[in-house]
């Protein structure tokens, strides 16, 4: 069982996804990737059977206002997310995040290390490898980047519906937009982060999909290296989306790891 529901964050209408045991200390914070914003995933509902898990969608995707005169960059995010776990009252936040939501679960606690008791990441972005690059997500037909997300072809048949509506396309192009203001340039990256990773102070696992061809996994590797207490862990079969393709082995590495 989860909730939904709306809250204002400066102003800004942030729509809240919220299941398992409430407790404000020791929350498990779920920060979405380019896509996936606005939907209670079997991977959240396993989260929640141990855990109070919050799921917000970030200005401009799901069902948050657009607020693009105020969400322009990342740091806007970040500063976001900061009156956002200050309205609710969280502590020690174990915070969770992928692919883009990996990129600013890494820049909030950079920010605030001493906000989260541990850091997991899912194939975050975020670093700029020129050697390892990521694949342009912005030139890619549909079918190419669901090749790119999963593994297997068959899941995203079972998430996007067959004859999209206008409303769903329309959906899509909003939440390109809102991606392509954060990520457009730099691609998904921020030149300094790297450098400020060794402020991280909490425990981190690194997520990786074994076949994941959108962000290599010298990114993976890369985060490892430069964090203080991190460690990488390689899911079998699956791409850069395992908490869709694998949502229970994704879950229980989590779970195993928050305690």
């Amino acid at each position: 069982m989860h909730e939904s529901s709306r809250i204002d964050v400066g102003g800004v209408g942030v729509h809240l996804l919220r299941g398992g045991p409430r407790r404000d200390d020791g929350a498990i914070l779920f920060l979405h990737g380019a896509g996936g914003a606005g939907v209670w995933m079997p991977f959240h509902g396993l989260l929640a059977e141990r855990r109070d898990v919050l799921a917000p969608d970030h200005p401009g995707f799901g069902g948050s206002d657009d607020a693009e005169d105020v969400i322009e960059a990342m740091d806007d995010l970040v500063y976001h997310y900061l009156a956002l776990i200050e309205q609710l009252g969280l502590t020690n936040v174990d915070l969770v995040g992928s692919s883009l939501g990996g990129w600013l679960a890494a820049e909030l606690a950079v920010h605030h290390p001493e906000l989260f008791r541990t850091l997991t990441l899912l194939a975050p972005v975020g670093l700029e490898l020129p050697e390892h690059p990521i694949q342009d997500l912005f030139g890619m037909s549909p079918d190419e980047t669901v090749a790119a997300v999963f593994h297997d072809p068959s899941i995203a048949a079972q998430i996007f519906p067959a004859e999209p509506d206008l409303d769903f396309i329309m959906g899509l192009y909003r939440e390109k937009i809102s991606f392509a203001r954060l990520a457009w340039s730099p691609y998904c990256a921020n030149p300094k982060l790297e450098r400020r990773l060794h402020r991280i102070s909490c425990p981190t696992l690194v997520l990786w999909g074994e076949h994941d061809h959108l962000v290599p996994i010298q990114h993976g590797e890369r985060y490892v290296e430069r964090l203080p207490d991190a460690r990488l862990q390689v899911l079998p079969g699956v791409s850069h989306a395992p908490f869709i393709e694998e949502p229970a082995a994704t879950a229980k590495a989590i779970l195993d790891f928050v305690g």
